[in-house]
């Protein structure tokens, strides 16, 4: 049975995150959402300066501020939260040491790195390749004073959808394989879309896709899901961590030949701060040799659909991977 109206609208929250360079976005539950005040434990650390934590104000970034500040925490900092509206105003203060680490999004900083030092006409330095995007993020960042951590595997980046009876019957699982089938598709996307080389242009060129019609029903909205599930639309764009899709019967298709950029999750710390230590460094890439793509779309399910509070959502994946409370 077809979910109802109704039931998009619990389901779909507000997990799409905007895939421009000044990706971010706004949770329902605003500052809510992040712990307040300040923590601390015993240890060499906790005689240190505290350490702030900053980073926009989307549920995901609060997620990922929350599992950051408890990780520091239980290894002994004293933390301080510091969320701020979007990336334009906390990357300056994370290089003047008002904030001393924030999470980023690999490709998307790089860019933005990028685009500042060699003006806005500079040739894109980011990949679909995490390995390689980081390489050229690495010496911009230290350009302004700034350390890049070890990404984690979670990645958020655009993301195309089908119904999981759509790819069953046609044996799809990657872009390639629906490119392959010959097709013609309808996609449900924004009104940017056909004009995006990450969108309806690298879909038609890099993985050869008929798309005879783009509806602009917006980035992973109600209407955009809804359109994929009712059968207007055979295709959808999302974020591969739109923790809604599984309970729609939706299925993203891999992006196989990398059309998307890789924005993998990213610590990135003022390296002349009392974040710039090795030992904050092997605290944050643990976080980041746990931390999935399913995960993330998990927690942020959790808290758009289930308006569970990031904090506590933090902390109990935190627990259960055995990142705190050992």
């Amino acid at each position: 049975m077809r979910p109802s109206l109704t039931t998009l609208r619990l389901l779909a929250g507000a997990t799409g995150l905007a895939f421009a360079l000044t990706a971010c976005g706004s949770s329902d539950d605003g500052g809510d959402a992040f712990s307040a005040g300040e923590g601390g434990g015993g240890g060499d650390a906790a005689t240190s300066e505290p350490i702030t934590v900053g980073g926009a104000t989307f549920t995901e970034s609060a997620l990922m501020i929350e599992m950051y500040r408890a990780v520091l925490e239980d290894g002994g900092y004293t933390v301080e939260v510091k969320p701020v509206e979007n990336r334009e105003l906390y990357a300056p203060e994370l290089e003047r040491g008002s904030i001393d680490v924030v999470p980023e999004y690999a490709a998307t900083f790089t860019e933005y790195l990028n685009l500042a030092k060699n003006g806005p006409d500079a040739e894109p330095v980011a990949t679909g390749d995490v390995d390689e995007t980081v390489q050229a993020l690495r010496p911009l960042a230290e350009e302004q004073g700034l350390a890049v951590l070890e990404p984690a595997d979670a990645a958020n980046q655009n993301a195309f959808f089908v119904t999981e009876e759509f790819a069953t019957a046609n044996d799809l699982t990657t872009l390639s394989d629906l490119g392959a089938l010959g097709q013609p598709i309808v996609l449900a996307g924004t009104q940017e879309c056909p004009e995006r080389p990450k969108c309806e242009l690298g879909l038609e060129q890099v993985y050869g896709l008929e798309v005879t019609e783009d509806l602009p029903l917006g980035f992973g909205s109600v209407q955009n899901k809804q359109a994929v599930v009712e059968g207007d639309a055979q295709l959808g764009l999302s974020g591969t961590t739109d923790g809604t899709l599984d309970a729609l019967g939706l299925v993203v298709l891999e992006d196989d030949k990398q059309l998307q950029n890789a924005d993998n999750l990213v610590p990135v710390v003022n390296a002349e701060g009392p974040a710039g230590t090795d030992e904050v460094a092997d605290l944050l890439d643990g976080l980041s040799e746990t931390l999935t793509t399913a995960d993330l779309a998990e927690l942020n399910r959790r808290v758009d659909q289930d308006r569970e509070q990031a904090a506590a959502v933090a902390e109990d994946y935190l627990t259960e991977q055995g990142l705190i409370g050992g």
